[in-house]
């Protein structure tokens, strides 16, 4: 590691959204993650939505069939004929979402955090950073280092990552036609 991330990432994809065990390398990818949805759920809700860019190719197709039967699922809706909304409910992992909320990631269940670092792969380049959020201790003399910091002020602090944003972790959209929602059991 030789630089910081210096802008904002949206950390729910990066701590929460590994833990729905979907296979990293996939195309099918979601364009945003967020904790919040206008006033329908809350950070608290402890639901995690997941922005998908439709698309029609079959690769599409089986990831949304194998996603409807997803434990975890607890909202499908398509937006349009361009976007498509999942939402996965975490009140299980109670403790892990307020670890998560407070920007705690090294407080993490180690169960959690197996699942988040083993998401991405050792030799890319997100990788050491990652490490470094959920495991800080091992860290704290290279980010001295690289904040030109005494070491014990970051052994003070104990994370090395910023809190979510809940601003931007929020998703702002209205859903016109709400008979497009399927509320599943």
């Amino acid at each position: 590691m030789y630089t910081l991330y210096s802008k904002y990432f949206q950390k729910s994809k990066v701590f929460i959204y590994p833990l729905l065990g979907i296979k990293r390398g996939s195309n099918v990818v979601p364009h945003e993650t967020y904790i919040s949805w206008n006033e329908t759920f809350t950070p608290e809700d402890m639901r995690l939505v997941c922005l998908y860019h439709r698309r029609d190719d079959q690769e599409y197709e089986y990831f949304e069939r194998t996603m409807l039967k997803h434990p975890r699922l607890c909202d499908y809706i398509k937006v349009s004929d361009k976007i498509d909304l999942f939402t996965f409910d975490f009140s299980d992992l109670g403790d892990d979402w307020d670890c998560f909320i407070g920007g705690k990631y090294s407080m993490m269940s180690m169960s959690v955090k197996r699942k988040i670092i083993d998401f991405f792969d050792k030799k890319g380049g997100n990788y050491v950073y990652i490490e470094s959020y959920l495991y800080p201790h091992k860290w704290y003399d290279r980010y001295s280092e690289l904040l030109n910091v005494d070491v014990e002020l970051l052994k003070e602090v104990g994370e090395l990552c910023d809190k979510p944003d809940l601003v931007k972790e929020k998703l702002i959209m209205s859903v016109a036609n709400l008979e497009n929602i399927k509320i599943l059991d």
